[in-house]
């Protein structure tokens, strides 16, 4: 259950009157003019609402980057449980106790099937103490005490009697935090199952399978899976990192990427029918992001796929939001190979798309709604968005999204086909690529843009002066980058988040062009990223939000229905020009209420009369939810998850027109309950 709007906010009222300090120019070296004596005005008119705002506005993006899949949401604790990674025995060592001789083969020889063709053999010749092997994790295994797992084993005896397996969870030290045993019987593929409960807190157990005795057994998807799993399904998601997401009450979910869409070449590229059914019949590839940076090469990852394109439909489900699966549109990562399909051989790839929206809303009696029904899923998922390419460019994706577009309108017009502007926010290949779309009437153009934060707020009234009528955007991936893009000095500051808040004010005043818009990255692993900054960070055991993170719950929960024109005065300016102050403002139709967004993006608190102009009647009491914090340096970590987070009082205003001071370095909301 989504938690009520205000739920995670702390009422600290103090919070309204956090002290201006003296800090470093806020971005660039640009130097911010001090407020004037006469405040600022911001003027709102309530009696004249305008565009509608999208339930899609604010979204979450989810691309398996920064170990957030398998090590993250996916909670599988076994790495390589299939042996099929390149290096087939990566994220294994061979134990062997006192005594014991024995030897490990990879094999592909009568798999459980062809899409997991591997497998391993443990030979004990001498039994000691016992042989066998122990898995890592991912940057080790994370427990709680109490907590309990299923260990489960796929697993056959080469012949003799039965073999007896031994499974520990054990911590670096080598405590045993659990332990059970399973009898393995049987020449032919049978899967075995045991709960493991933890009897301590380690973030860094791993998981031993050994065999007692003398002789020689095979196992495959080797497993140790949490009972507590969001909604506890058996292959559920990771609790902590789901709620997140939900408490963003996000509007759509973008899925599975990003460039992993594409794959470094064509035979790498993701191809969602892998991804579905039985466990272990999903087939894993490597995951592009494995050697992606020299800076950050992470060699040991790959996709199980335990998350495919079903648990993925389902997650959007659970947190409410629509479902917008990104295909790839015959092309390779423009940045590696730029591998084509041929246009006379792209059929294939248009007749997945056709089967996805089957999948996801096809009946059951039909061939692809029948396999989402098996899958435990009988009523359809309802898509209504589909993306074509991820940031392709060039007449190369003209040509491609123009077939896909004719082949999907054709069968299916009431899916809005996603198309793509390119990596950057503008340049040759953005300009090329916009006038065409244009003549082409496409539904929904993906922009993207990593920059600093200055651009962030100097491009706040970036659509102000886009067409009205035409395609709609969705800016599609965006955050501001303290440093440059593909730092690793990059941090989730508060300069950044309040250089965000600020553009995303130009998104809700231009409701009438802009559709979505999505943060990208969503998660990281704090021992396993290539990419920085990221929306959520969690470790093994914790996960919490950024200043970023609550920009865009702020947005999303205090959304509104109709956007109402603004006006803001006598504002301060950096020294090119630019305002560092900013307002939207839109009307919560059911509550009645005006909520009015506002960035202070200068160094002193700002005073500023405002104006609800035509409300016939203002309540007196309103309330406001300020995110700030003492230096533009501050950011959340693990051991201070909140340290920037909002907080929320109430607030006594005297009518239509009112006096407010908004913090130095602050998001401020405002909402004003009127008849309007």
């Amino acid at each position: 259950m989504i938690p009520s709007r205000l739920a995670s906010l702390r009422p600290v009222a103090c919070a309204l009157s956090v002290v201006a300090t003296l800090l470093a120019t806020f971005t660039n070296g640009l130097a911010v003019q001090a407020a004037e004596a006469t405040p600022a005005t911001i003027k709102v008119q309530t009696d004249r609402p305008g565009a509608e705002v999208s339930p899609l506005m604010w979204g979450v993006f989810f691309e398996d980057i920064n170990y957030n899949g398998d090590g993250g949401l996916y909670p599988e604790r076994v790495k390589n449980r299939s042996f099929e990674f390149t290096e087939p025995l990566m994220g294994w060592q061979q134990i062997a106790k006192a005594g014991a001789v024995g030897t490990l083969s990879v094999l592909d020889r009568e798999p459980l099937n062809a899409n997991n063709p591997h497998y391993l053999r443990l030979a004990v010749e001498k039994a000691g103490d016992g042989f066998g092997v122990s898995n890592e994790g991912f940057f080790g295994m994370g427990v709680e005490k109490g907590a309990r797992f299923t260990f489960s084993v796929e697993a056959r005896v080469l012949q003799g009697s039965p073999a007896t397996l031994a499974v520990d969870l054990v911590s670096p030290s080598g405590q045993r935090l659990a332990g059970e045993t399973l009898r393995i019987s049987g020449g032919e593929w049978t899967r075995y199952a045991k709960t493991l409960r933890a009897s301590a807190t380690e973030p860094k157990a791993r998981l031993s399978v050994y065999l007692v005795g003398a002789g020689a057994v095979d196992l495959d998807m080797v497993s140790l899976f949490p009972e507590n799993t969001w909604k506890h399904r058996a292959n559920g998601l990771r609790p902590d990192l789901v709620q997140l997401l939900a408490d963003l009450e996000p509007g759509f979910m973008r899925f599975p990427g990003g460039c992993i869409v594409e794959g470094r070449d064509l035979s790498k590229r993701y191809q969602w029918k892998t991804t579905i059914g039985p466990l272990a019949e999903r087939k894993l590839i490597i995951n592009r992001w494995n050697d992606e940076f020299k800076h950050r090469p992470a060699p040991d990852y790959f996709q199980s796929f335990g998350l495919g394109f079903f648990e993925y439909f389902q997650l959007c489900e659970d947190i409410g939001a629509e479902p917008l699966p990104i295909l790839n549109c015959g092309m390779a990562c423009q940045f590696n190979t730029g591998e084509l399909v041929p246009l006379d051989q792209l059929d294939p790839f248009i007749q997945d798309a056709l089967d996805l929206i089957e999948f996801a809303n096809g009946p059951a009696s039909s061939p692809w709604g029948a396999r989402r029904a098996a899958m435990g899923h009988p009523q359809p998922f309802g898509m209504k968005l589909l993306g074509i390419g991820n940031e392709q460019w060039g007449p190369q994706y003209l040509e491609r999204y123009t077939a896909f577009a004719k082949a999907l309108k054709a069968r299916h017009p009431e899916i809005r086909l996603i198309s793509s502007a390119g990596p950057s926010p503008a340049d040759e290949r953005f300009d090329f690529l916009w006038p065409k779309l244009r003549e082409l009437k496409a539904d929904i153009v993906d922009e993207h843009c990593y920059d600093r934060p200055a651009w962030f707020l100097d491009n706040a009234f970036r659509y102000d002066s886009y067409p009205r009528t035409g395609p709609k955007v969705f800016m599609g991936e965006y955050a501001a980058q303290s440093d440059k893009t593909v730092s690793v000095l990059n941090r989730n500051n508060l300069e950044c988040a309040l250089a965000e808040a600020a553009y995303l004010t130009g998104l809700e005043r231009n409701a009438d062009v802009v559709t979505m818009s999505s943060y990208a990255p969503l998660m990281a692993h704090e021992e396993g990223w290539q990419w920085r900054p990221n929306l959520i960070w969690f470790d093994n055991l914790r996960a919490y939000g950024t200043p970023s993170y609550y920009v865009q719950q702020l947005f999303s929960r205090n959304r509104g229905d109709v956007v109402l024109p603004v006006q803001a005065g006598n504002a301060p300016q950096a020294a090119n020009g630019q305002p560092r102050f900013y307002a939207s403002a839109t009307c919560d139709q059911k509550t009645e209420e005006v909520i009015l967004k506002i960035v202070n993006a200068t160094e002193q608190a700002l005073e500023a009369e405002i104006d609800l102009a035509g409300a016939r009647k203002v309540k007196p009491r309103a309330q406001a939810t300020v995110l700030t914090s003492a230096q533009l340096t501050d950011e959340n970590s693990l051991a201070q998850p909140r340290k920037v987070s909002p907080v929320s009082a109430r607030l006594k205003v005297s009518g239509a027109t009112f006096r407010h001071t908004f913090p130095a370095r602050s998001l401020t909301v405002l909402r004003v309950a009127t008849n309007e």
